[in-house]
């Protein structure tokens, strides 16, 4: 027998009931009976299931059981799933592509003659101005010069003859961009541009957008290159309200468009980005911008072969003439009307081209009443003093904005005299120094940062400071700096406090607490109290950006005096309350707020100034009646003058400044309406005062609510001799009677008046080299103020100060070339004699 029978233990023996196991079919096995196929295929299965395989066949080893996905991997989309969704998004965008081709058709083009007007209202609902007149004038593309098109190909598309009409990369980057918070961007071609100007909106919207991009492709395959910069060139805005190449070249050159240059061309292709912003004569501090702008355009020409490189060199900035407004707003409401616009886009709310398509209600909150006192105050306090025999009163120009400290609203503002013969608005305007109005910001910058002088003590009102004139500014290690500012009239103080050097804006005292406080803190403080970041000589500027180098507007001088009348809040200025677009409201964004500085630092300096108001430099604006907070500023050479002062309720800053009317050059202000000088004591500050009162009557007179500040009445107390400052020259004698007659050689202060009494000393910076911002002229010599050329009358206030030393880049820093010292506004005097002036002026 063959072994291959089951195997069974060798200690027992197999029992008879039981069965024996099958095992592999043996050639010595007993032949099948009759149910041999039935035992044949179960003993095959039988092995099979034991075995795994057929006889003979290795066993098949076990399956591993199948490896799930634990963790983060479980939410990952397999492959397979991945690749589905990519094919199926694939057919699903060409199949939109598809449809939105066949589905948009290119719309009727827009009628200017539906185009609609804009209407702007008061605060109370009535209306300030409708304006939607539209000047266009097509012309052939044959009418335009070749050099005029390669400049507006090199401004706006330089790739538009050989280009796609959609760019989806610059879109691309554009929404991108959008996205990240970094600003609108076109992205847009000619093509497209031509799109949105002549068949649709300016609604910055998705499905506009898209219409955009299938109109321009269907666009571009049923029209010729040439016809659609032809259609380009006659619907875009080039700002004035001029639609077109046509209207632009009469707008601003006064000529047809066939007739344009180079030069005049590349500056009309420049405005296409931005008109408003690149427009000179309405927006002088544009200046450079715009020419920048300018030479992009002309280089843009020179890459591409449509300009000689001789002849770019040989090219000069074309100078647009004047513009010549709209009758409708004419008077005040033309300035209004700019100012509202200008808010809007820098909010960006809506832009100028979206403006000029028309359709929107825009409520102000420009207060009529309100409006007209301080249009009534401007005439009455200024306007009645000048005369057209005097060329000095042609220069005059008055800029004012008050703000509710409140709401942060824009209440009334003055931008001239009539928007039609002056269409700079010198309310908003960025071009003039603001002088010693700038003081503030660095005392309240040293209260907010708990900053020491060089001897460690924390500056208060008290602080002692060596007030002489030209004594070099010390840097934090006690270095010498090489600036050394002179005070007005390079007239010597003694150890003084800064509370008297504030009264007495004494420029040798800031210039050393700028110094100490640290300009980057200075200039941090001033934009926390709402100073634009971009205002320009902010950054510029460094030690020097104590004395007022800077030129804010009197919009953004209010704003940022109404945050210390809120007790260090900040909160932003507003021209507009509601806006809707063809009936439906549009989102205004939320006005930004919160704490620029300490309550305790905004009011120790508001109870510096309510003394400046009480018997410094500002006492005529203590005509309205009510308790007062502000600060004098008169800018070198007399060519800006200002007062900046606020309430508990309103917060209104009144500049006058000095322009030639045909030139837009600064120009000083000497012996205008009939007086010897300009100061902040006098026209601005009695402006102030007469609105203030009006602005401000039949409501009840409150106080400021100072939190604890270390308020002093003017007596000055602390002003007087002290056992520990023998050089100090307040007399205590004098200080016991409010109303004893100031000295005039005892340093008190006085109001000036038109009648020419004596009054206080205008504060005044200069910029490097003596010259004023947007200023061509050379700077004034040392040794010759009062000149016939300055039309100053030789006293001592009108002495512009020596070309100092240089000021230091930063304490203790290398300096900087040709930094002027800035004026200020000493105590009022007699007389000065032909001695007094020499001795002023260092002759």
């Amino acid at each position: 027998m063959s072994d291959a029978s089951p195997p069974s233990s060798s200690d027992d023996e197999p029992s008879p009931d039981a069965t024996p196991e099958a095992g592999p079919p043996s050639a010595a096995a007993p032949a099948p009976g009759p149910a041999a196929p039935e035992a044949d295929a179960s003993a095959a299965h039988t092995a099979r299931s034991r075995f795994g395989g057929w006889p003979g066949w290795a066993p098949r080893p076990p399956r591993p059981p199948a490896r799930r996905r634990s963790g983060w991997r479980r939410l990952l989309p397999t492959w397979r799933l991945v690749l589905v969704a990519g094919a199926v998004a694939l057919v699903a965008l060409l199949g939109s592509l598809v449809a939105g081709y066949l589905l948009v058709d290119i719309p009727e083009p827009k009628s200017a003659a539906a185009a609609q007007s804009n209407v702007y209202l008061y605060a109370d609902g009535s209306q300030l101005a409708r304006v939607g007149e539209i000047d266009r004038e097509n012309v052939a593309l044959d009418d335009v010069p070749e050099h005029v098109r390669h400049a507006t190909l090199a401004a706006e598309d330089r790739d538009f003859y050989h280009a796609p009409p959609v760019d989806v990369g610059a879109m691309a980057r554009a929404g991108w961009n959008m996205m990240r918070g970094g600003g609108r961007q076109s992205g847009s071609t000619i093509t497209q541009q031509y799109v949105k100007n002549y068949y649709l909106d300016q609604r910055q919207t998705v499905t506009r957008k898209v219409k955009e991009l299938f109109i321009a492709v269907k666009l571009d395959r049923e029209v010729s290159k040439d016809e659609i910069l032809e259609g380009y060139l006659n619907t875009s805005y080039f700002g004035r309200n001029a639609y077109g190449i046509q209207a632009a070249a009469h707008a601003y050159y006064g000529k047809p468009a066939k007739e344009l240059n180079v030069a005049e061309g590349a500056y009309l292709a420049a405005l296409l980005n931005s008109p408003n912003a690149y427009d000179v004569r309405a927006n002088p501090g544009a200046r450079e911008r715009a020419e920048a702008r300018w030479e992009y355009v002309l280089d843009g020409m020179v890459s591409e072969g449509w300009l000689e490189e001789d002849e770019r060199e040989r090219t000069r900035f074309p100078e647009p003439r004047d513009q010549n407004p709209s009758a409708g707003l004419d008077g005040e409401r033309g300035y209004l009307v700019e100012a509202v616009k200008q808010h809007l886009e820098e909010r960006g709310v809506v832009d100028e081209h979206q403006l000029a398509a028309g359709g929107y209600r825009i409520t102000t909150t420009i207060e009529p009443a309100r409006q007209r006192a301080l249009t009534d105050a401007v005439d009455a306090q200024l306007e009645t003093a000048l005369s057209e025999e005097r060329e000095q009163d042609s220069w005059v120009r008055a800029g004012a904005s008050s703000v509710d400290t409140e709401t942060g609203h824009v209440v009334a503002m003055y931008g001239g005299r009539d928007y039609v013969e002056q269409y700079v608005n010198n309310a908003t305007r960025r071009d003039y120094q603001a002088a010693s109005t700038f003081k503030p910001f660095v005392y309240a910058a040293a209260l907010e940062n708990d900053s020491t002088n060089q001897k460690g003590e924390l500056i208060g009102p008290s602080t002692k400071y060596d007030g002489r004139s030209g004594r070099e500014v010390v840097s934090r290690d006690g270095s010498g700096t090489g600036w050394a500012p002179e005070n007005e009239g390079n007239r010597d103080y003694d150890t003084v406090p800064v509370s008297e050097g504030m009264d007495k804006s004494i420029n040798a005292v800031f210039a050393q607490m700028g110094v100490d406080v640290g300009p980057e803190l200075v200039r941090d403080t001033a934009v926390a109290l709402g100073l634009p970041e971009a205002t320009p000589g902010l950054t510029e500027a460094d030690a020097s950006i104590s004395l007022g180098t800077a030129t804010p507007s009197t919009l953004d001088m209010a704003g940022a005096y109404a945050t210390l009348a809120r007790h260090g809040e900040h909160r932003e200025v507003l021209l507009v309350s509601e806006i809707t677009k063809d009936g439906e409201t549009v989102d205004l964004p939320e006005p930004e707020r919160g704490e620029a500085i300490s309550r305790e630092a905004a009011d120790g300096t508001t109870a510096m100034l309510e003394a400046v108001v009480r018997g410094g430099t500002g006492t005529a604006a203590a005509s309205s009646g009510r308790p007062s907070a502000g600060k004098t500023g008169t800018a070198e050479n007399d060519r800006a003058a200002w007062f900046a002062g606020y309430t508990p309720e309103l917060a209104t800053v009144v500049a006058i400044f000095g322009q030639d009317p045909e030139t837009g050059a600064q120009r000083e202000l000497y012996g205008a309406a009939g007086q010897e000088r300009i100061s902040g004591g006098g026209f601005p500050a009695r402006i102030w005062g007469q609105y203030t009162q009006a602005a401000l009557e039949g409501q009840p007179v409150t106080d400021f609510e100072l939190h604890q500040p270390e308020r002093r009445e003017h007596d000055d107390s602390d002003m007087g001799s002290d056992e520990d400052d023998p050089d100090s020259s307040s007399d205590p004698d004098s200080e016991d009677d409010p109303d004893a007659d100031p000295d005039p050689d005892s340093g008190s202060e006085e109001s000036e008046g038109p009648e020419g009494s004596t009054g206080p000393e205008p504060d005044r910076p200069s910029t490097p080299g003596g010259t004023e911002p947007g200023d061509s002229g050379s700077p004034s010599a040392p040794d010759s103020p009062g000149s016939p050329e300055d039309g100053g009358s030789g006293t001592p206030d009108d002495n512009p100060p020596a070309v100092e030393d240089n000021a230091p880049a930063a304490p203790g820093g290398a300096a900087e070339p040709d930094q002027g010292a800035v004026r200020e506004e000493p105590p009022g005097e007699a007389t000065a004699t032909d001695a007094d002036r020499a001795a002023a002026s260092g002759g």
